[in-house]
């Protein structure tokens, strides 16, 4: 039997490698099933739209520096829960992080702190344990 892919990692940049071992390794301690892409959604908005509507996941982690439309870009295409880790690149990583905080109504993305993967990993599998519960 197949496992059941729970959570999509989405990486910008492969430069963002580092941020998404840490939420792996989290998710492989605990047994939770992933699956990761790198998809810019300045260079590449098309393949990013493509995995957004394919997977099977139940929650996004996007991992994102500077101008961090990533997960604006995969909230804005799914009602899935989308936690947004900012990395920092440049200004201490708040460009990012407020980039992430400040998008428009009706785009929600829940928000760890600057380069935060244990965070990032432990909420998605909060809300996985809570949407399990209710079963």
């Amino acid at each position: 039997m197949e496992a059941i892919v729970e959570v999509c990692i989405v990486a910008g940049s492969p430069s963002d490698r580092e941020l998404v071992r840490k939420v792996e390794e989290i998710f492989n301690k605990h047994g939770i099933e992933y699956e990761t892409y790198y998809a810019s959604a300045h260079r590449e908005p098309e393949k990013l739209k493509e995995i957004v509507k394919k997977t099977e996941a139940k929650i996004f982690i996007a991992v994102a520096g500077l101008s961090a439309a990533l997960p604006g870009f995969i909230a804005s295409y799914t009602e899935k829960p989308v936690i947004g880790l900012p990395r920092e690149v440049k200004l201490l990583g708040l460009d990012a992080l407020f980039a992430m905080v400040q998008l428009p109504p009706g785009v929600p993305v829940g928000v760890v702190g600057i380069d935060n993967a244990k965070n990032a990993a432990l909420l998605a599998m909060r809300i996985l344990k809570l949407s399990k519960s209710e079963k």
